[in-house]
């Protein structure tokens, strides 16, 4: 016992291992700012990527064929609010409502419920529709088809017998949904998948004519 405590004594005097001991203390905690710092870094990239995804996505979409390709069809003739559009008449923006776009489980569907009797959305134009998802993808490679709705909304700016070509001018809009992100600093807790938000762009149809976009 006589031997014993001084050797305690020292002990608890002795400050060499000190540093050592309190780096050991902060270094989870550190190391976990630091992937926090670039989780912040990558949620930013990711988000900017998809947010260009869709800008690219809805250019494509504007002056490529579109998708619900019924809709190309003249517009003369055809009743909208009681009235029968002649050459030159306005369309109004309630002929169309919203048509929706989406491919869930590997069968491309339009919901066409909204258009006015009388006309249809069918055909259903692939081609129009792998246009748009390939050109997503080139930026957000993660998107698949059922990230991606494609919407169409009447703008009240095209008029019927349009010589031009497309009498509607639809707004045309591109959606990514459902993407997720998982930060690396939260691995230690196991994976951890953040939902982000919908990215959405939308443009105003033109020619709807090409198969390709600049």
């Amino acid at each position: 016992m006589i031997f014993v405590l001084p050797i305690f004594r020292r002990l608890a005097r002795d400050r060499r291992g000190g540093s050592a001991a309190e780096y050991a203390m902060v270094l989870p905690l550190l190391l976990v700012f630091i992937f926090a710092v670039i989780d912040g870094g990558r949620f930013m990239w990711r988000y900017n990527r998809a947010e260009k995804a869709t800008q690219a996505g809805a250019r494509v979409a504007a002056v490529t064929q579109i998708i619900p390709s019924g809709l190309a069809a003249s517009w003369v003739g055809v009743t909208v609010n009681g009235t029968i559009l002649t050459q030159g008449d306005i369309i109004p923006a309630s002929a169309i409502g919203t048509i929706i776009c989406k491919k869930p489980a590997g069968t491309l569907i339009c919901d066409c419920q909204s258009v006015v009797a009388g006309v249809t959305c069918l055909p259903i134009n692939t081609t129009g529709w792998d246009a748009i998802v390939s050109r997503v993808k080139l930026m957000e490679p993660a998107a698949t088809d059922a990230n991606i709705l494609v919407e169409y909304r009447d703008s009240g700016l095209g008029y019927a017998g349009d010589p031009s070509g497309l009498d509607i001018a639809p707004l045309v809009t591109v959606k990514l949904k459902d993407l997720t992100f998982q930060p690396a600093s939260l691995l230690i807790f196991g994976k951890i998948n953040y939902d982000m938000p919908v990215f959405a762009t939308t443009l105003t149809a033109e020619d709807s004519v090409g198969t390709h976009s600049n």
